[in-house]
């Protein structure tokens, strides 16, 4: 018996396992995104001035090609509204035909990046470029289809189509308006309309409705689509240009750099959709393969070309839509395209009946959703708006490539800018009780030859004679910068002056004679993270000197770190927090419950990277949470506030490592009648529980821990139990809240994760982590 290929064999498996697990999910979908991509590959050709066909063939051959070929499972290629106006433009500089040896060429080029591992490298365009680009193109469409849809023609230019159209909305208008209307108000409506009706694609609705309004009047001066006989008609051959062949290669390489780009960042973005969808079903998702995606796109634009078609990216909206629907794999994307190829091979004389401006009222619509306020807000927070807003005007008034350019130059300059950018602020204290004032001057960021004259005219702010406290918090300092602050401290000096100077950052002021005045420290973390003993000793209060009511001894000694600390924090952080508590002004809706100890040095907000209105914390000595909730009711009091009235989803206890209350219990403190150990009665169980060798404390003990370390282990898992019991008593069950067990194990810093299932404390680089849903880490 002669044996299969063993390739042939492998395939064979797969394509059983396809047709036994996935198809049943993959062929629904497949249609679904069919009864998508028809209308708007008819509607995207027709914005690119090409012949209507090669939307559908675009269409057809990316489904497959890219499909079978590409590394992204569920992301869906076609022709993209991202491309129509480098290919308007192309079909009008060289042809048609000329065109399609363009796109095959840039389907190449796409091989090349794909075989050479470079598609991550197209991922390090700016998202603020790249989402300007795409208004930019979303404007232009809309430019010029709004002539489509009010009967007329449009302009070659967007900025003549602009001009232009008010003389268009003043001439009188006939069916083609109202059809066009009709379909911007369906798709405008649909989104709203209940989910029975809305799991229809609004496009195929539309565009049905406006082709049957459109045979029942029949006007016959209504364009309509222009088909040949059959698709197969429409397959030709491209031609290469006979003419500027510089022009040519910058073409080749403006489409495929265009495409690579909206296909890589379309692919993203599926990803996060489909871990999304998985995670709710209980699935893992396979993620994208960017260099096989690359290599993939690179052939169906290849392909496209060489049978006549648009050029092809992944499609944002067709992949979206394609989860959405339920797809497991790459069947559904190369399904969509076998029911294209048969839609366009046994149905044209339905395509032809489409009136034009039924497609150019979807793509009204499409290109205005190219203009994401989603995408406008996020590059304003991320302060690249003026980059978004000069890469669309640029798409706009001069073209593409052009406008993308000068949103990349841009780019560059603000990124230098603020690569080289130091801000140096001085601000007067106070004057001292001997008339000396006290300023203090900070400069923080590049310091660099390009700031001295900012920093000079800052520096000339401070009276001679004053003391300054000049702190320097610069992450590099050149040898002009360097100079000029030497020079303008001996200068200082020199008047009777004092200089203080504390350094933050690798780039140490040092000088061959230091003196006295000038006093060189060790880095030191940022004060708002390091203690107050590691900077305040260093840091003279408002008067460099402390006066008499502050010497040691003294009632206001005790209060001068606070002072200090309060001074810095409100000259320091509190505008960079103001933001965080005004979107807080309003009530906080915390994502956890946080129990934990009241040592001092255990920083919940630290050791969890949360901040403002993430945590409700709770601390007591020894993270307790007493048994009687009637006699102790300050504990289940929090909790009770935290469930019921905060709704929080998830309750966390926190110990850690030499607990003073853990050694009290050890010691017998407990039968003290004293405050102290009547609070550590409560405690009593989790000692119990250790003795009687409770499972978390053996494995405590088998890592080598002391007793006051797995005793404290211990109690966290007790301290979850009796949180559950509480929860339980009151109908609140663990799908509602869950409660999980922290142990700060303060030797390395490391807080550890109770794992309930092997009852230990593990770390999380020993556990495979996942993010839940209240937004802490769980094993």
């Amino acid at each position: 018996m002669s044996r299969m290929p063993i390739g042939l064999a492998g395939a064979s498996t797969r394509l059983r396992s396809w047709a036994c697990g996935s198809l049943r999910y993959d062929l629904p979908a497949s249609l679904v995104v069919f009864l998508v991509a028809v209308p708007l590959s008819l509607g995207i050709a027709a914005a690119s001035n090409a012949p209507v066909a090669a939307g559908l063939i675009a269409a057809v051959v990316g489904g497959v090609v890219a499909g079978l070929f590409g590394g992204s499972p569920l992301q869906v290629t076609g022709p993209a509204a991202g491309l129509t106006v480098v290919v308007a433009e192309l079909v009008s500089r060289f042809g048609w035909a000329a065109t399609c040896a363009i796109t095959a060429a840039a389907g190449l080029l796409q091989v090349a990046f794909g075989l050479c591992r470079l598609a991550r490298t197209a991922l390090a365009l700016s998202p603020a470029i790249v989402h300007g680009m795409l208004a930019g193109i979303g404007v232009t469409i809309v430019l010029g289809q709004l002539h489509v849809l009010l009967g007329g023609e449009p302009g070659t230019t967007p900025l003549r189509n602009l001009i232009d159209l008010p003389a268009q909305l003043a001439t009188r208008h006939d069916h083609a308006a109202l059809i066009g209307l009709t379909v911007i108000g369906l798709l405008v409506l649909w989104p709203r309309l209940p989910r029975p009706v809305r799991r229809i694609p609004g496009p195929l609705v539309a565009v049905t409705l406006a082709t049957l309004a459109a045979m029942v009047w029949n006007d016959v001066d209504l364009a309509r689509v222009e088909m040949p006989g059959s698709l197969l008609a429409a397959v030709h051959l491209p031609a290469l240009p006979d003419r500027d062949w510089p022009a040519v290669a910058a073409a080749v390489l403006t489409v495929a750099v265009i495409a690579s780009v909206e296909s890589l960042l379309s692919a993203t973005a599926v990803d996060r959709l489909a871990a999304d969808r998985a995670a709710r079903d209980g699935r893992r998702s396979i993620p994208t393969n960017l260099d096989r995606e690359m290599i993939g796109q690179g052939l169906a634009n290849g392909f496209s070309g060489l049978l006549g078609g648009l050029p092809v990216t992944g499609v944002i909206v067709r992949s979206s839509t394609n989860v959405n629907a339920g797809a497991r794999n790459r069947g559904s994307a190369v399904l969509h395209g076998v029911w294209v190829l048969l839609f366009a091979v046994l149905l044209v004389v339905l395509v032809e009946r489409i009136p034009m401006a039924a497609l150019a009222g979807l793509l009204v619509v499409v290109g205005l959703q190219l203009v994401k306020i989603s995408d406008i807000r996020r590059v304003r927070q991320h302060r690249e708006l003026t980059v978004y807003v000069v890469t669309a005007l640029g798409v706009v008034v001069f073209n593409l490539l052009e406008g993308v350019l000068i949103g990349l130059v841009l780019a560059v300059v603000l990124i230098l800018r603020r690569v080289v950018w130091a801000t140096v602020q001085a601000e007067r204290v106070r004057a001292c009780p001997a008339g000396r004032e006290h300023w203090s001057v900070h400069v923080e960021g590049t310091l660099s030859f390009l700031a001295i004259p900012r920093l000079s005219m800052v520096l000339g702010r401070v009276p001679p004679g004053s003391t300054v406290d000049l702190e320097l918090v610069t992450d590099f300092l050149d040898h002009a910068a360097f100079d000029h602050l030497d020079w303008w401290v001996r200068q200082h000096e020199s008047t009777g002056g004092r200089v203080h100077l504390d350094e933050v950052g690798p780039a140490a002021l040092r000088g061959d004679h230091p003196r006295p005045s000038r006093r060189i420290h060790a880095l030191v973390p940022p004060r708002w993270f390091s203690p107050w003993s590691s900077w305040q000793a260093r840091h003279p209060d408002g008067a460099g000197e402390p006066s008499r009511a502050d010497q040691p001894g003294s009632a206001l000694a005790a209060l001068r770190p606070l002072h200090v600390g309060v001074r810095e924090y409100h000259r320091r952080s509190a505008a960079r927090l103001l933001p965080f508590l005004t979107e807080l002004d309003g009530g906080h809706k915390p994502h956890s419950f946080f129990l934990t100890c009241a040592d001092a040095r255990i920083l919940p907000n630290v050791i969890t990277s949360s901040g403002p209105g993430d945590l409700f914390t709770v601390r007591n000595i020894g993270n307790l949470v007493p048994a009687d909730h009637t006699a102790e009711s300050s504990v289940a009091a929090a909790v009770s506030y935290a469930v019921e009235v905060l709704c929080v989803p998830a309750l966390l206890v926190c110990g850690h490592s030499g607990c003073g209350a853990m050694h009290g219990l050890l010691g017998g403190r407990d039968e003290e009648e004293s405050h102290v150990g009547r609070w550590l009665r409560w405690g009593r169980p989790s000692r119990a529980a250790w003795r009687a060798g409770h499972p978390v404390g053996l494995a405590a003990a088998g890592d080598g821990r002391a007793e006051v370390d797995q005793l404290a282990m211990v109690n966290v898992a007790r301290q979850v139990a009796v949180l559950r019991e509480f929860l339980a008593a009151r109908g609140v069950g663990p799908a509602k809240v869950s409660v999980q067990g922290l142990f700060f194990d303060i030797p390395t810093g490391l807080l550890l994760v109770l794992d309930e299932q092997r009852q230990r404390f593990t770390s999380p680089p020993d556990q495979e982590l996942e993010i839940s849903g209240a937004g802490f880490v769980r094993p």
